[in-house]
């Protein structure tokens, strides 16, 4: 906003989240600012206790407030089933569902040659030490269904093949409510490819 650099700088820096545009930046600033300033305290209070607290799980790398995350320190888990995930995001994706009880690794990413991002970028080195420790008898490769997603999860699959008995991937295919009519081939193809007896 002209002649306003304090508020042009809050927008840029809301706006650079993803999925907030700069308009959407901007209604969230004027709502700040059209409060007595207790919501900007509340804001700043939380996020510096963010900065503070909050780091990688030292196990599995998903967030945590202890040097270990929950999941790692819950002894109801089932540790011989390992879930590959890139980011913990995912991991709380899952957990919301309360679809699975094994245990995680978070990759932080995936693999993405053209930015820069290869195998020593993720966290692919403490995995296969996990794996070569034994234990784990499956490996759900949990992967998005990007090229990029698709990439790690046969280098998550060939690197795992020495250690670990069975590897499995998320089945992909139709959404609960969708028609078949709007969805992408690559969709339908995973769905037929995927289709189990009924």
């Amino acid at each position: 906003m002209k002649g306003l650099p304090s508020v042009e700088k809050a927008i840029l820096a809301l706006s650079r989240f993803p999925g907030i545009g700069k308009k959407s930046a901007q209604r969230m600033i004027h709502y700040l600012l059209r409060g007595d300033g207790s919501e900007i305290g509340q804001l700043i209070l939380a996020l510096d206790t963010l900065r503070m607290r909050v780091r990688f799980c030292v196990h599995c790398h998903n967030l945590a407030e202890e040097e270990q995350c929950w999941v790692c320190l819950d002894p109801q888990r089932v540790s011989s089933l390992l879930c590959v995930l890139e980011e913990p995001a995912d991991l709380m994706a899952i957990e919301k569902a309360g679809i699975f009880r094994g245990r995680y690794h978070v990759l932080g990413g995936r693999l993405n040659p053209l930015n820069g991002i290869g195998p020593g970028q993720l966290h692919l080195a403490s995995l296969r030490d996990r794996l070569q420790k034994g234990g784990v008898e499956e490996l759900v490769i949990a992967t998005n269904p990007t090229v990029e997603g698709e990439a790690t999860a046969h280098y998550v699959a060939q690197m795992s093949q020495p250690f670990v008995a069975r590897v499995t991937r998320l089945a992909y295919g139709l959404p609960m409510g969708g028609e078949l009519e709007y969805l992408d081939e690559s969709t339908l193809f995973q769905a037929m490819e995927g289709r189990r007896q009924f």
